[in-house]
């Protein structure tokens, strides 16, 4: 087995499931909803999600080759509410992580310790991969805490339901003894 191919695996598949909460959740909201804050000082899913994607569109756009923080790029404009439809948010939402799964599924071992810069500041690869796993996990995980408040009763679990825990550990170890 070699390092760097099996890390690659493993992050994408994290990555992708990381995605998969996010997109379980914004499946479960409504136009409303995603315009939604509790205060001023809090970001809607909304503002979150055109976060991610400027994100991921600046870091991971000529990644190899380029700083990842791109002047087309207008960070503050992100907390701005101008998406109108849930449909404009998750096209928004797919062009990010589209941009950014292209990118990280293109990769080689051989990039894992090349340089990249991020504000002007140098990373390896594998700093930078792993800097946006927890930022995207951070931010997904606020949409999904957001849509478990607004969906009340209503929320379908993105985990083991309440009171399932058992139930779904004996599943687990009955599939995995066979």
């Amino acid at each position: 087995m070699e390092l760097g191919k099996e890390y690659l695996k493993v992050i994408q598949e994290r990555f992708q499931n990381v995605k998969d909460l996010g997109d379980r959740t914004i499946n479960q909201l409504s136009e409303t909803d995603i315009h939604w804050r509790l205060n001023e000082a809090s970001n809607s899913v909304g503002f979150t999600v055109k976060h991610v994607s400027g994100n991921m569109v600046s870091r991971w756009s000529d990644f190899l080759t380029t700083d990842g923080e791109k002047p087309s790029r207008n960070r503050d404009q992100e907390f701005e509410d101008t998406i109108l439809t849930i449909q404009e948010m998750i096209i928004m939402w797919e062009k990010g992580w589209n941009t950014f799964l292209g990118t990280l599924n293109g990769l080689e071992s051989q990039d894992l310790l090349k340089k990249v810069t991020i504000r002007g500041e140098k990373h390896t690869v594998l700093e930078a991969i792993e800097r946006q796993l927890t930022h995207y996990a951070c931010h997904v995980g606020q949409i999904v805490y957001i849509g478990k408040q607004l969906k009340d009763e209503n929320w379908e679990t993105l985990s083991i339901p309440k009171g399932k825990s058992e139930e779904y550990l004996h599943g687990k170890l009955k599939k995995h003894q066979s």
